[in-house]
């Protein structure tokens, strides 16, 4: 099944800061501040969300790269937005560059790669 999804496709995601999004909570550092881990899933979900609506019923998407930077502490209680931008598609990969802000500036930026799968098929696999 050939999937048609327009390149240049932009997302957006917020989210409120909560003590379950903090270093501390994860494991991966001992501060409550927004962790690279609760990072990384929220820029994996901005660009999933993107293209969801392009997808037949049954398909997905899978993240199989992601490449950031997390450049500054974001404390419990503010409001952090990635925004994401599908940059490059080839067949059923897909490429996107992210930035993230909080209410001060930006926190971390980077691309991604997600590739297109059939769950049903996906999950037989496994």
């Amino acid at each position: 099944m050939e999937i048609q999804i327009p390149q240049g496709i932009r997302g957006k995601e917020e989210l409120i800061v909560g003590f379950e999004d903090t270093a501390a909570r994860y494991g991966s550092g001992l501060v409550e501040v927004f962790a690279t881990p609760a990072l990384v899933a929220l820029m994996e979900k901005t660009s999933l969300q993107s293209v969801l609506t392009y997808l037949p019923e049954g398909y997905g998407t899978v993240g199989i790269k992601i490449d950031i930077a997390h450049s500054k502490a974001t404390p419990i209680g503010m409001k952090v937005t990635c925004e994401s931008h599908l940059v490059e598609i080839d067949r059923r990969r897909l490429v996107f560059e992210l930035v993230a802000h909080d209410e001060k500036g930006e926190i971390g930026k980077g691309r991604h790669e997600r590739f297109i799968i059939d769950t049903k098929k996906f999950m037989e696999k496994l």
